[in-house]
């Protein structure tokens, strides 16, 4: 009962503190305008068939071990944990492994709490660099799944909140993407393509319920990978010219208005 209460308490705390705060979502300098690769790190990674320089590319965590096996240098966007920076477990150590040396464009850290000087010292600790960096907190990645999605969520425990990975789908959809194109994220798979620890995967409910809600919503997101095809029910990605016409015509009816820079400015 005792927990109950305080799951309930923390629940109105944060939606009372989300409608006052009316936080925005994190937004580019530069808004996207062509299609967005969003590079997951379950073990099963696969390259778009049209792949070329008119892709932006959006990594999360250690997934950057697949895009650079792809020859991509620096993805334009990288979103990384707070966990990661200092973390001490199996995950953690492992991320800060596979990006020792790298860096991105743009980098996101989500829910870090500490000193922005403790985070830049953080990353140098593992020589990871970048031209911009960003904190989102809780509440701006809150307005991610409500913007784009509809959904409010509390973010109360991990069948309550997204991988970051659909979170970077959301993103990408808030930015301006014409299509988004997923790879290695799978609510189905376990472990990680960058250990071979076969960790669990969190999220796996809402990581699910979202995408479907996408699907439903007639937003133009697909997947790489036939076994997610099969599974969600995304549009497999063909290639420019024949992946349009695999989405069905009842969500191209349905899909919203495009996320325009002045809806973002102007909610």
């Amino acid at each position: 009962m005792a927990a109950q209460f305080s799951e309930l308490k923390k629940h109105y705390y944060r939606q009372i503190k989300y409608h006052l705060t009316r936080p925005k979502p994190p937004m580019l300098a530069e808004r996207f305008d062509g299609p967005v690769l969003v590079v997951g790190s379950a073990p099963v990674s696969n390259k778009p068939v049209d792949f070329d320089e008119s892709f932006k590319v959006i990594t999360i965590n250690g997934s950057q071990t697949v895009t650079k096996g792809w020859g991509i240098e620096a993805p334009d966007v990288t979103l990384v944990q707070f966990n990661q920076i200092e973390g001490t477990n199996t995950n953690a150590v492992e991320v800060r492994r596979v990006l020792n040396g790298e860096r991105t464009k743009m980098l996101y850290v989500l829910l870090w709490r500490k000193e922005l000087q403790r985070l830049e010292e953080g990353l140098r600790s593992f020589n990871y660099s970048y031209d911009k960096l960003e904190i989102v907190n809780r509440y701006k990645r809150m307005a991610l799944l409500d913007r784009v999605g509809g959904v409010k969520c509390s973010e109360l425990g991990a069948d309550d909140k997204c991988s970051n990975g659909i979170n970077a789908v959301l993103f990408a959809l808030y930015n301006g993407a014409t299509e988004v194109i997923i790879t290695g994220i799978n609510p189905d798979s376990g472990g990680h393509v960058y250990n071979t620890e076969n960790l669990a995967r969190l999220h796996v409910r809402k990581d699910r319920e979202v995408l479907e809600r996408l699907l439903e919503r007639g937003y133009p997101v697909f997947t790489t990978d036939p076994g997610v095809s099969q599974s969600v029910g995304l549009p497999l990605w063909t290639g420019r010219g024949r992946a349009g016409r695999t989405v069905d015509a009842d969500a191209k009816a349905k899909r919203p208005a495009p996320i325009t820079a002045a809806a973002v400015i102007n909610p």
